[in-house]
């Protein structure tokens, strides 16, 4: 089984950051996309940015030049820096990880898995 567990979430204040971690654990050899989504009220799940374990990225448009994904393949930790917070940036925040490889039988997990997420709350 695999785990992802968020955190770093919390208040900030607009023009303000935060750093999000989300770490996976269980029985997993490889990793090959995490990314971050992010759910604000009434509004769909949408991606905020992806990286592979090659380190590509994808990153929407509202994010560029303020949010830094990256990841550390050994410690299967993604982190998202968060810069210049605007209140249009509050959301419940979720880890996503795909293409997963089993340690334990060297296959691919069937399904990504999904972190709990962790709420960001940015006042004006």
């Amino acid at each position: 089984q695999v785990q992802l567990v968020e955190s770093g979430g919390g208040l900030a204040q607009a023009g303000g950051s935060l750093r999000l971690a989300c770490a996976a654990s269980g029985s997993i050899a490889t990793i090959n996309i995490m990314g971050w989504y992010r759910q604000a009220p009434g509004k769909q799940r949408e991606l905020v940015a992806s990286i592979t374990s090659g380190g590509s990225i994808k990153a929407a448009d509202f994010v560029k030049g303020r949010f830094t994904i990256s990841r550390d393949n050994a410690k299967k930790t993604v982190y998202l820096q968060m810069n210049n917070l605007k209140p249009e940036d509050t959301a419940v925040y979720y880890c996503k990880a795909e293409g997963i490889v089993s340690s334990l039988s060297g296959s691919y997990y069937g399904l990504p898995n999904w972190g709990k997420g962790t709420l960001v709350t940015v006042s004006s």
